[in-house]
């Protein structure tokens, strides 16, 4: 159970004015202040009313008296997009309620997709008491992760997913026949102005089709499966702002790759990403190019990246279903039934869109005009680098990979055979460099089947590349073609961390599908030569905000009036730091008191104990080689606990402690063993400057309690290991163990104390949570500072989650109450 620093952004409430159109010069409008400030995490709940009070000049004044009374008569909240879905997908909701970024909300999703993890999921369903699937038409289930693997153990595993799936009457895709996520696209199951969970990473691929796709763990499916229904924090949101147009040569994945490396400081790190921006700007971005840049928002650090229902996506909606007609598919099959014109012209008479004043938490934009070909690499998503800067060095490549649920649509696979095809100049195919070896896999077998149509397929086969079928692969590290100690491999796939596709002595890079091809066919790491630089291009153009510069700015007076009351509500935050201090630790005597549920605690103390570290991830909790051992007792599971970041860990921490670490804790892989073995050692609460998100998931499912308090690390940082506060999050350095795990991305960079410093240290500090009042209590040592903090609202739902022991128990009396 994680809980954050509590500041909701306030929300602005505009009335209906003319829409006059404007320019920002002509207002007489205070500019936003240049003063920098911290990133706010989000909380459980927002502020309460702000009063509507007003000076008394103001109301003497007419028409400032006119506009200020308006607002007694408020019309409801604006929702962005992403809170617009999840409200349609929200059960319980109390009536009138608009849900808002922060808000805890129980789930019912459109659809559920697991894959080769669904027997694990299957076994969590029969442990809770589970034994048919709640709605069937929920479900789906697809066999793509392990796909070469013919060994026995592996298909009686496939073999008892199909099973159970027939036996459940759910949706059921086998081996060969594609990657889920693109499953998901092509079959309609990802449904615009719908919400779908997927028990992958990648789920976020989803939102290219206007669909918000976000990952859950074994645990939430299984929960879905028996009861379909789960829980789910609203993230903050982030509105990208998209201007200027794609230039000839620069895709999808150019601008996803840019966009991971020129916002690398963890910008949009647990945050739900909406991409928007002019029609023109939009048109220019197909829906592959949208699906690859939704796929890789997971890279970001992004909980999801969700695109708009506009006319880009109807042409590909309209063409989806005139194909399903034409072709005849048998009847009940999933397309045919999906797509077709009058679900398409439902969904276009209503369709969903963000509304004019919603607000986000972060705003960025992206020139695509300035954009050129990008790499990343090597070893990492954060470094991004021109291909011209690359190809000038000529670095030689031993593999390369035209593979994934990211890069291998026929679209995909037809840019990569042009550079095969342009180099044949109307002659035979060139064979790809010596000692170079190019592997192909589609996306999906209908993927690939436009490929052979059209000669694609073969034309690479003609090159000399290595087929393989469509599934997963070389991307996750498993099957043929893993790169080898020393070799440099560049791939069309989404993550090149260090050992991600094979030896952590390697090296890979990652690209879109025609550089990929091109560097297979000269064995270095080069382009097709099909882009041009601009005249007088002085770099890319990016940054915070929409882009737009406030002289040029044509807004409507609506727009102005959203503008004047938002600063109004900033002079007012401004105020309230100025009285009570920017942690508002003091506490009012009409506050606002949580109601506490039986068996759960109303406070948690103990005596901190310090992991002086960002970044570590889920392997450095607990190892990679004890998570699929079934017979791991709690004794070792407290032994080994914390033993990949500091074998001292184990002597050191004592039961009931409260584990202090810093940013971005359990980061990397979805195991759940990274909160019970936590549990094991008696830990009763977790505190850190921020939490990786599938680690607050597991812990709210496994009933470890956890509070997010970033001015706590400062405090601590400055105390132990010297600190500056200023350079917090500036230089960080990974711990050393996080290369053992395959799923962990490097961080963004942060501190490294200056002076040497204990990975765990007692600090004889002691930490209180008052749950009620929500807020923490530090008392620095015996005699020295106490100071509180007030932290976010512990909803009910998430403590009956929490007082049941946990999702699993909390399901099987949902099982039980339905009986």
């Amino acid at each position: 159970m994680i809980l954050r620093l509590l500041r909701q952004p306030g929300r602005s409430i505009a009335p209906y004015v003319p829409r006059t159109l404007l320019y920002r010069h002509d207002l007489p409008i205070r500019q936003n202040s240049t003063k920098k400030t911290l990133p706010i995490s989000r909380g459980f709940t927002s502020h309460g009313q702000r009063r509507q009070d007003v000076f008394h000049s103001q109301l003497e004044d007419q028409s400032s008296a006119a506009i200020l009374s308006s607002l007694k008569m408020a019309p409801p909240v604006p929702q962005t997009l992403t809170e617009k879905i999840v409200q349609q997908h929200s059960v319980g909701l109390p009536k009138d309620k608009r849900v808002k970024s922060g808000d805890y909300v129980t789930l019912s999703p459109h659809r559920c997709m697991t894959h080769d993890n669904s027997w694990p999921v299957a076994t969590k369903f029969f442990s809770i008491g589970a034994s048919v699937i709640n709605d069937k038409n929920q479900i789906v289930m697809t066999l793509d992760h392990d796909v070469q693997n013919k060994t026995e153990a592996n298909l009686k595993k496939y073999r008892q997913i199909e099973e159970f799936a027939r036996k459940q009457g759910v949706a059921f895709y086998p081996a060969g026949r594609g990657i889920g996520h693109q499953i998901m696209v092509e079959e309609g199951y990802a449904w615009p102005g719908t919400l779908a969970v997927a028990s992958d990473s990648h789920s976020n691929m989803y939102g290219g089709v206007g669909c918000l796709g976000t990952p859950v763990v074994r645990t939430d499916a299984a929960s879905i499966w028996a009861t379909s229904k789960t829980w789910w924090q609203i993230p903050p949101i982030c509105k990208v702002t998209f201007s200027g147009t794609l230039p000839k040569g620069v895709s999808g994945k150019d601008v996803i790759v840019a966009l991971c490396g020129l916002f690398s400081k963890d910008e949009v790190l647990n945050h739900a990403i909406e991409f928007t921006g002019s029609e023109e700007s939009m048109i220019s971005l197909a829906v592959d190019d949208r699906l690859a840049i939704a796929n890789m928002t997971t890279e970001w650090g992004a909980l999801t990246g969700l695109f708009p229902i506009d006319s880009t996506l109807e042409r590909w909606l309209r063409y989806k279903a005139t194909e399903a007609a034409l072709n005849n598919p048998s009847p009940g099959n999933a397309t045919q039934s999906t797509f077709t014109h009058q679900r398409l012209d439902e969904l276009l008479s209503n369709r969903l869109a963000a509304d004019k004043g919603a607000k986000y938490a972060k705003y960025l934009h992206l020139n695509l005009s300035t954009l050129s070909p990008y790499v990343s690499g090597p070893n990492s998503v954060k470094v991004a680098t021109p291909l011209s800067d690359l190809a000038s060095q000529a670095i030689p490549i031993n593999k390369a990979y035209l593979v994934s649920c990211t890069n291998s649509r026929a679209s995909d696979l037809a840019a990569a055979a042009k550079v095969f095809k342009d180099a044949a100049n109307g002659g035979s195919i060139p064979k790809i460099a010596e000692g170079v070896n190019f592997y192909i896999a589609a996306a999906s077998a209908p993927e690939q089947a436009a490929a052979e149509a059209s000669g694609d397929w073969q034309a690479m086969l003609d090159a000399g590349a290595q087929p393989l079928p469509a599934g997963c692969g070389p991307c996750i590290g498993l099957g043929t073609g893993l790169l080898e100690p020393g070799e440099v491999g560049i791939s069309a796939s989404n993550r090149n961390f260090k050992g991600r596709m094979g030896s952590t002595e390697a090296k890979a890079y990652l690209a879109s599908p025609e550089v990929v091809a091109a560097s297979a066919l000269h064995g270095k790491i080069t382009g097709p030569g099909w882009y041009q630089q601009p005249q007088g291009w002085t770099g890319v153009v990016r940054g915070e905000g929409d882009g737009i510069r406030e002289e040029d700015r044509m807004i409507t007076a609506e727009e102005a009036l959203e503008k004047v009351i938002g600063q109004l509500d900033n002079l007012v935050q401004d105020g309230e730091k100025s009285v009570h201090g920017s942690d508002s630790s003091l506490v009012s005597e009409d506050e606002h008191l949580t109601e506490v549920l039986p068996g759960f605690p109303e406070r948690v103390e103990g005596e901190i104990v310090f992991c002086d570290a960002d970044n570590i991830n889920t392997d450095g909790i607990y190892p990679g080689k004890y998570t699929y051992q079934d017979d791991v007792t709690t004794e070792k599971m407290a032994e080994v606990c914390m033993s990949n970041y500091d074998k001292a860990f184990a002597s050191t921490a004592r039961e009931g402690d409260i584990l202090v670490a810093g940013f971005n804790f359990g980061c990397g892989s979805s195991r759940e063993q990274a909160a019970t073995a936590l549990l094991a050692k008696k830990i009763p609460l977790v505190v850190a400057g921020s939490f990786g998100n599938i680690f607050s998931r597991n812990s709210i499912n496994n009933a470890l309690m956890g509070v997010e308090v970033p001015k706590l690390v400062q405090r601590l940082r400055e105390t132990f290991s010297g600190v500056n506060p200023d350079a917090l999050q500036q230089n960080i350095t990974e711990p050393s163990r996080n290369s053992d795990s395959l799923d962990s991305p490097p961080p963004a960079p942060q501190v490294t104390p200056p002076q040497e410093k204990l990975l765990t240290r007692r600090t004889g500090w002691k930490f209180t949570w008052d749950v009620k009042r929500s807020k923490v209590d530090i008392q620095e040592g015996e005699n020295g500072l106490k100071w509180s903090q007030k932290v976010g609202e512990l909803p009910p739902n998430v403590q009956e989650i929490i007082a049941k022991g946990g999702l699993e128990n909390w399901v099987k009396k949902q099982i039980e109450g339905s009986v």
